[in-house]
């Protein structure tokens, strides 16, 4: 009797255990449950996106952007977009529209080799280019972008991701975006001869050359983050390396390298160019700091005396030497100018890289570096001076 009233008693404590732990499973779940929701209560306020009902009706009708193309105005053009108005309709005839219009927007949904629905396009050919142009010259967040095109965000992500890779296409075929090496002569003389009018002592210089470096976000990968880091510079960047002409036209670019690589790395495709596709005599200016490579092209990248550095001890020759130190750290700084002139037009190369997709980040210098070229030559650097006066 007192056996089976033992066991009557440690049958009923186990059932209160197993009462206690359902119960304390149960607060568990609906503790865990409430805090997600507060986590989501907090995240709702500054989620950075507007939806349609905040947005005008029509992206295709009476739109901020609708107005401003409608207008045709060079000044608000440049402004807006870094180009004029007849260069704007020139890439759209280039082959922006015909894409536009006959390429399936790529969806995970659909189909991409169907048939595009124009119609049900919130953006014309005008629209998408003006989008990526608004995009490219400006740091502004996404939220403006969706004001401006009256846009919801997904559809401003897949449009703009869409028009950048057809911008490029069409870039790399339209003559004046093109990122070429001095090919003849006659092309090296003229070049060289506009320098002389200026700097007479640099004989034989056509172009300039610097490093640039742009801000990357840092990486959860340690290797990515390794790679990006910059030690001299202390934060994490994406290097490239661009030689100007004196007519401001990007004449090399090295792009999208890691920022922990030192210059003399990254300039590699630039010295064999120098070295194989450079009549002899002819060179770049460079910043004394720049490395100007191997004993295969010595004397063809040139820079100013560095400090300390040992000069001739006969007056005339002293004078000389310093009178031709001179040009070249004055010519030198139409490189820092073009420099300047490519992060002041794009605006968007001062906001942090993605450093998750290198694919992207090429595509977007290219686009800038070749965009640039077209803004040089078609809009003129003395038209586009007189918008972007803060700059210079």
């Amino acid at each position: 009797m007192h056996s089976a009233q033992s066991g009557s008693g440690e049958s009923s404590a186990e059932d209160d255990l197993n009462e206690v732990a359902i119960l304390a499973a149960a607060v568990t779940a609906l503790g865990s449950k409430e805090a997600r929701l507060e986590r989501a209560e907090k995240r709702l306020p500054s989620r950075r996106y507007l939806r349609r009902p905040q947005l005008l009706p029509d992206p295709r009708n009476n739109t901020p952007w609708q107005v401003l193309c409608d207008s045709q105005d060079d000044r608000a053009f440049i402004t807006t977009m870094g180009i004029d108005c007849a260069t704007f309709e020139y890439i759209l005839d280039s082959g922006f529209r015909m894409q536009w219009e006959s390429l399936a927007i790529p969806r995970t949904d659909a189909d991409p080799a169907g048939a595009p629905r124009l119609g049900r396009r919130s953006l014309t050919a005008e629209g998408a280019l003006g989008l990526i142009y608004h995009f490219l010259t400006s740091a502004m967040p996404d939220t403006a972008l969706q004001q401006i095109f009256a846009l919801v965000p997904s559809t401003v992500s897949r449009y703009r991701s869409f028009a950048i890779i057809i911008l490029r296409d069409v870039l790399r075929t339209i003559p004046e975006a093109a990122i070429e090496w001095w090919a003849t002569e006659e092309e090296c003389e003229e070049d060289s001869e506009l320098i002389r009018a200026r700097h007479p002592l640099l004989t034989e210089a056509i172009g300039s050359i610097d490093g640039l470096n742009l801000l990357a976000a840092s990486s959860d990968n340690t290797d990515v983050e390794n790679a990006t880091y910059n030690g001299w510079l202390h934060g994490h960047f994406t290097s490239c390396v661009l030689a100007f002409s004196p007519q401001g036209v990007i004449k090399a670019a090295v792009l999208n390298a890691p920022g922990s690589w030192h210059d003399a790395k990254i300039t590699c495709p630039i010295y064999d160019k120098l070295r194989d596709k450079t009549l002899l005599g002819y060179y770049l200016v460079a910043d004394t700091a720049f490395p100007r490579g191997t004993s295969s092209i010595a004397g063809r990248i040139q820079a100013p005396l560095k400090a300390g550095q040992t000069v001739p001890t006969n007056a005339q020759e002293r004078d000389a030497l310093l009178a031709r130190n001179r040009q070249l750290l004055s010519y030198w700084q139409t490189a820092e100018w073009g420099m300047r002139h490519l992060r002041a037009s794009f605006g968007r190369l001062r906001v942090p890289l993605d450093i998750n997709d290198p694919e992207g980040r090429l595509t977007l210098l290219e686009v800038c570096c070749r965009s640039c070229n077209v803004r040089t030559v078609r809009v003129g650097v003395s038209k586009i001076r007189t918008v972007y006066t803060r700059y210079w």
